[in-house]
This record gives C-alpha cells, sequence and structure tokens, in this order.
C-alpha cells in the first residue's frame, strides 16, 4: 500500500486530504476522559498541514443510530485536536451537509477541518453496498485525496473505511502503517519466547484470536473475566463469576489442542471474590476475599486475579522476547480490583521483551493506572482491529488501502 511518505513527496500542497481518522474517545458529557487516539493520528494531520494539504478530518464516536445526536459530537475531539495542533480547527457541524461543504471550501492550504460524526448518516455503516456507496460518493465530493489512518475502524465494512478510498487516490497514514508493521512482529517476524496474554470479560471475543495463536504462541495467560469460564472448563466451581457456559465445550477443546501442540496455558490459581459487584460510580470500599481459583465459594463472584496469580503472571513473562496483552485482569475501573491489571502491566515494563498492548481497555488501563506510555513497545489504538488482525482475517480498511 502506499505510504503517506509517498504521497508527501508527490506533493499535496492546496489539495483537499480527507483523512479517516479514529476520534472515538471517552467522553464524561463533552469532557475527554483518555485523548490517546487524537495525540496518535496528530503526527499525520501536521505533516499533512504542514505540507500545505487542506486537511479535513474524518471520523465515527460512540454508537448514534445513523441520526444526529448531540451526545456523540465530535466538538471536543476537533477541539482537542487543535490544542494538539497549536493551530485553530474548522468544525463543521454535519457530514456532507451544506456547513461541511461551505468549511472545506473555506478552508486555506496548511489549514485543518474537522465533520461532524459520520455515524450521523445512515450510509456510513449502512449493509447495504448501494446506500453506503452514496454515502461515499458524498464524501469524495470534500476531497482530493484520501488517507487512511484511523486503526481502530480497519475491520468495518463502513463507507469511510472501505468505499471512499476506491473513490479517490488513496495512501496509507503513518498510525496504520506503524500498527500494521507491529502487527506483523506479533505474527510473521516472531522473536520466542512469544507469551499471550487475554483478559476482559466474554472467553468468545477472543476465541479466534486463541484458535489462531495456538499455532504461534508458546504460551498463553488468561484472566479477567474469561478465566471463569476457563475454570469452570477444567470442572472448578465458580459461583456467580461472570461465565459463558455455552462456551466450555470449545475452552476444553482449546485446552487439549494446546496440550497436543506444546503450548502452555497459564490460569489464575487465586482470584479475589465478593459477593456483589462493586459500584464504579462511587468506588466504595468493597472490602474483597482471596480464595484459591478451584475454591470459589458458589455465593460469590471472581473480580481480579490474586496475588499469588500475579507473581505467577510476572514470572511467566520474565523471560519472554515478544508479549501481547489484550484485556484486563479484572475490574481495574474500582481500586480494589485494580491490582491484577497494574501487576501485569508492570510485568510487561519490568520485562526485556517486544511488548504490545493491544488497545481498549487494555490501553485505557495503562493510562488510568498511571504508567509511562513509553515503557512499553507499542499500544495500539485498536484492540478489536488488532484481534481481528491475529485471528488471520482479511481488514476492510487495509485492503482497501492496498494499490
Amino acid at each position: 500500500m502506499k505510504t503517506i511518505d509517498e504521497l508527501l513527496a508527490e506533493g499535496v500542497a492546496g489539495k483537499r486530504v480527507f483523512v479517516r481518522a479514529d476520534l472515538n474517545v471517552p467522553l464524561d458529557g463533552t469532557t475527554i476522559t483518555d485523548d490517546g487516539r487524537i495525540r496518535a493520528v496528530q503526527p499525520t494531520v501536521a505533516r499533512l498541514a504542514g505540507a500545505g494539504a487542506r486537511v479535513v478530518v474524518a471520523s465515527h464516536l460512540g454508537r448514534p443510530k445513523g441520526a444526529p445526536d448531540p451526545a456523540f459530537s465530535l466538538a471536543p475531539a476537533a477541539t482537542r485536536l487543535g490544542e494538539l495542533l497549536g493551530a485553530d480547527v474548522a468544525f463543521a457541524t454535519d457530514t456532507v451537509g451544506d456547513s461541511a461543504r461551505a468549511t472545506v471550501a473555506g478552508l486555506s492550504d496548511g489549514q485543518v477541518a474537522v465533520i461532524e460524526n459520520l455515524r450521523f448518516n445512515a450510509g456510513e455503516t449502512s449493509k447495504d453496498d448501494a446506500e453506503r456507496g452514496a454515502f461515499a460518493d458524498r464524501l469524495a465530493e470534500l476531497a482530493d485525496v484520501y488517507v487512511g489512518d484511523g486503526f481502530g475502524a480497519v475491520h468495518r465494512k463502513h463507507a469511510s473505511v472501505f468505499d471512499l478510498p476506491a473513490r479517490l487516490p488513496h495512501a496509507a497514514g503513518g498510525l496504520i502503517a506503524t500498527e500494521v508493521g507491529v502487527l506483523k512482529k506479533l505474527t510473521e517476524e516472531v522473536r520466542r519466547p512469544y507469551a499471550v496474554v487475554l483478559g476482559g470479560a466474554k472467553v468468545s471475543d477472543k476465541l479466534g484470536v486463541i484458535d489462531h495463536l495456538l499455532e504461534k504462541a508458546d504460551r498463553i495467560l488468561i484472566g479477567g473475566g474469561m478465566a471463569y469460564t476457563f475454570l469452570k472448563a477444567k470442572g472448578h466451581e465458580v459461583g456467580i463469576s461472570l461465565l459463558q457456559e455455552d462456551q466450555v465445550p470449545a475452552v476444553q477443546e482449546y485446552l487439549k489442542r494446546a496440550e497436543e501442540l506444546g503450548v502452555e496455558f497459564v490460569l489464575p490459581v487465586d482470584v479475589l471474590v465478593a459477593h456483589e459487584f462493586p459500584d464504579l460510580k462511587t468506588k466504595a470500599p468493597a472490602h474483597p476475599a482471596t480464595v484459591a481459583a478451584d475454591a470459589i465459594p458458589a455465593d460469590q463472584e471472581g473480580l481480579d486475579i490474586g496475588p499469588e496469580t500475579r507473581k505467577l503472571y510476572a514470572a511467566k513473562l520474565a523471560d519472554a522476547a515478544t508479549v501481547f496483552w489484550n484485556g484486563p485482569m479484572g475490574v481495574f475501573e474500582h481500586p480494589d480490583y485494580a491490582e491484577g491489571t497494574k501487576a501485569l502491566a508492570q510485568a510487561l515494563v519490568d520485562s526485556p521483551a517486544f511488548t504490545v498492548v493491544g488497545g481498549g481497555d487494555s490501553a485505557a488501563a495503562v493510562r488510568i493506572l498511571g504508567f509511562d506510555e513509553n515503557a512499553f513497545g507499542h499500544i495500539s489504538t485498536g484492540g478489536g482491529a488488532s484481534l481481528e488482525y491475529l485471528e488471520g482475517k482479511t481488514l476492510p480498511g487495509l485492503a482497501a488501502l492496498e494499490d
């Protein structure tokens, strides 16, 4: 695929360059609580503007239902991008309407605009090719060149991700180039031992990547809510912990395959339990107890890995040369259940391995828990996209950027 370096070498001064970014940041009202994705695309926008392009930045935010919804406006993201660029950023209050056309027409060389949330138009996410294509046609009228740099959306067959690049000369932005290069180190150019750490709530979200990585990883460590389905598959009582009972047979099959392939599966040996889920708003003390992973009381639920598991996982990562981590070890948003995720992140920081944090809640946890992002080899901006790439799937947004 064509790179932004090649595009800049050809010259972009005076051209309208449509940058499909991922500005899908978490908001508390109109306050951005984690600007990582905006900071990730800022270098691409700055390079284009610095070269004299008229930059039109577009993104989705949240899941509005194909119509304008003030709760999902990109206005706060546009303001933050301007702060990071140290320049005014114009904002269009629609996607392809009068405001978008006038805002883009008003740009001078080197100026930047953000158009409103793409998902305010039903055509962006439509499964109907004609409806999606019609929206892409209207977006194409706003630009001369397309740059794909929204890695967090490349696994979606959406108008601005998949259809629009076919209508304009296109190139991959710096963020996408970096993300793909990192993922190749996890699939094609792996340094061993290769350890994979998977957490989060649902085991069903991770079965595809487990299936693919069984042929590549040396050991797989399991935490988070999904661990209880694994513990159930081993015949243990899990109380009222998060459990996908229908996935137990599949998990048992993966455990069997791992043993046959010589891949080490590492499960929690102790967990923090309580009678109820903690209050994440008040952060009131939860008073958890620590029990062995095979002795969870029938009336309690596991909410974090325990201290012995933290030590075990750190030891299992100490000699790794490559580590991929996706998914927290517990309910890290509450201080009483953050220690497992914190210990896992610290183990990655302490490791000499090439460490990759696979986006989503893992990336948020790193920031919320106060870690220096530079202490990790790479923090992805796309958890879902990373997992699908590691599953071996073709990602529509990457395929669309191929020449």
